[in-house]
């Protein structure tokens, strides 16, 4: 059997279980709702669903996008630090000596300030 329909047959059975599911969803799902609403929790939304955020968020998403890549970054550098040995280790600190410049300007230009 050449490698290529192991792939085609693990994809055809991707593909079917997909459509499995949506179909068991078409099946099971409430076919009128009730009241058009959105909802948090149960509770009735106390602003409109496309109100603007305050501009402190932006900033904060940045800081959480920035240590959301440092552990992305992280992750293969632990699997592979024991055999790379120190070069490794040095540029890891020297990439977290980078993140933690941008975390004191941000914290600089009052990015963790809340009033």
């Amino acid at each position: 059997m050449p490698p290529w329909t192991a792939v085609l047959g693990l994809v055809t059975l991707l593909a079917v279980g997909v459509l499995a599911i949506y179909l068991v969803s078409l099946l099971l799902s409430p076919r009128q709702v009730l009241g058009a609403r959105p909802f948090l929790s149960g509770n009735h939304p106390q602003e409109h669903a496309l109100s603007r955020y305050h501009v402190r968020w932006y900033a904060v998403t940045l800081v959480f996008l920035a240590f959301d890549m440092e552990m992305v970054f992280m992750y293969p550098w632990a699997l592979v630090v024991a055999e790379v040995g120190t070069v490794a280790l040095v540029e890891m600190f020297i990439f977290l000596g980078l993140l933690m410049v941008g975390v004191v300007y941000a914290w600089r230009e009052g990015a963790f300030r809340w009033s």
